[in-house]
């Protein structure tokens, strides 16, 4: 009797074993079933567009690879870092680098920059004027409320001589008060939502708003026919994969960037965009 008992206690053990590496792994159907293929799962989050669009190109890509795409979008740029340091999602896709190194300074994130994928020019739009030129003696802007933004914009406003910076400041990270001349004594309202300025220009009010590209566009408006003005392509606001540090060495990471600077993404941005969002190298 105790022979018997020992010989079912194997053979429940055996099958039980068994029954723990189907659960694993998958099977590997290209090596006739008999073969064995590990599958994972990233999840990214990422505002609607332009990047959870071009996210779901990639998905088959990284599909091929055994790799699950999950993407988790949003609607505005706090979530995505506070998800990203919480472990709800694995990475996220929505923001430049001034915007990332000021939220890493001002939160205590640990972060790493995983990759630049491309870049979204920043815009001037107005419903009066046609041209920085016809705007009026104190006329006024409307900007975003993101610190991180102002230096951009107001390189931007330097370049097509609207204003002057003063020299000895680092241009990336410039405020209104870092104004040394403004000729046309332009008032800049700098306390909106970036996501409401899309709403504040289709109202009519300012006298111009500066919008990110990927909030005009999600709204039907095109940078590139519908800005008075539009940033340079060559801007250093590229657009990133950002994932806790230590993480941008995962195998899952790596191949997502690599995914999205494959030619085929590329190729994707400019045809969809023309241009009104530009990869980068």
């Amino acid at each position: 009797m105790k022979k018997l008992l020992t010989g079912t206690l194997l053979a429940t053990l055996a099958l039980a074993g068994c029954g723990s590496d189907s659960n694993e792994t998958g099977t590997d159907s290209s090596n006739g079933g008999s073969g064995e293929s590990e599958t994972s799962t990233i999840k990214v989050g990422a505002s609607n567009v332009p990047h959870a669009e071009i996210l779901e190109q990639v998905q088959p890509i990284l599909e091929e690879q055994g790799i699950e795409l999950q993407i988790e979008t949003y609607q505005d740029y706090i979530f995505p870092n506070e998800d990203l340091d919480s472990g709800e999602i694995d990475a996220n896709y929505f923001q430049h680098i001034p915007y990332f190194e000021s939220q890493m300074e001002e939160h205590g994130y640990d972060f790493a920059n995983a990759g630049g994928i491309h870049i979204e020019p920043i815009g001037v739009y107005s419903q009066e004027y046609d041209s920085l030129e016809e705007l009026p003696e104190g006329a006024t802007i409307l900007m975003s409320s993101s610190v991180a933004d102002h230096g951009r914009i107001l390189s931007m406003l330097e370049a097509q001589g609207l204003i002057t910076l003063a020299e000895d400041i680092d241009k990336t990270k410039a405020e209104v008060s870092d104004i040394t001349e403004n000729p046309k004594d332009l008032q800049f309202e700098t306390d909106y939502e970036a996501a409401l300025l899309v709403q504040m220009y289709e109202q009519g009010e300012g006298d111009a708003v500066l919008i990110n590209s990927n909030y005009a566009i999600d709204a039907g408006i095109n940078p590139q026919e519908d800005s008075i003005a539009l940033e340079d392509s060559d801007s250093p606001y590229v657009n990133i994969i950002a994932v806790r540090s230590g993480d941008e060495d995962n195998e899952e990471v790596q191949a997502l960037v690599e995914a999205l600077k494959s030619q085929e993404i590329q190729d994707f941005i400019l045809e969809e965009w023309g241009g009104s969002v530009v990869p980068v190298d």
